[in-house]
């Protein structure tokens, strides 16, 4: 069940995906709190996203479903549930690192096509700060240079 808070600041956005949003950051705070771990980052934000679907936020249905209520038509299963989430108790907490959620990001980016990859880019931008930017400059300077160094061999 979706906090209170949650559910307050996803009735205050206004599309969608924002909405989803809200849950999808709650089910990282899980995470980073200990209530259960997951094995990627992906999967965190799959829990996060098929919550918002529960709470009734207008999103489509996993690639290649259909909603999960409408095809069982009842209430969900408690020793599922049970199972379920012990399983996930077991699971580990590196999933909702920042490490992790930016791998996600850009793999995700990376399969939408280069202008999304540039547009998370500037998000990044926006939200870092600056050691955090000098950083990440560094890093693309010397991936420059490697790949020119591979080139020229």
């Amino acid at each position: 069940m979706p906090e209170k808070k949650t559910l307050e600041r996803a009735r205050k956005a206004k599309s969608p995906s924002t909405q989803a949003g809200e849950f999808v950051r709650e089910e990282i705070e899980h995470v980073r709190e200990g209530k259960h771990g997951a094995r990627s980052a992906k999967q965190a934000i799959a829990i996060g996203l098929s919550k918002a679907r529960r709470a009734g936020v207008k999103l489509p249905p996993p690639p290649g479903k259909t909603s999960a209520r409408k095809a069982s038509g009842g209430k969900p299963n408690a020793k599922r549930s049970r199972a379920t989430l012990g399983a996930l108790k077991r699971e580990g907490r590196a999933a909702a690192s920042h490490e992790a959620l930016s791998r996600q990001a850009k793999s995700s980016a990376r399969q939408r096509g280069s202008a999304d990859l540039k547009r998370a880019a500037k998000k990044a931008v926006r939200t870092k700060g600056l050691s955090e930017r000098h950083k990440a400059a560094e890093k693309a300077a010397r991936t420059r240079a490697r790949n020119r160094s591979a080139q020229a061999g």
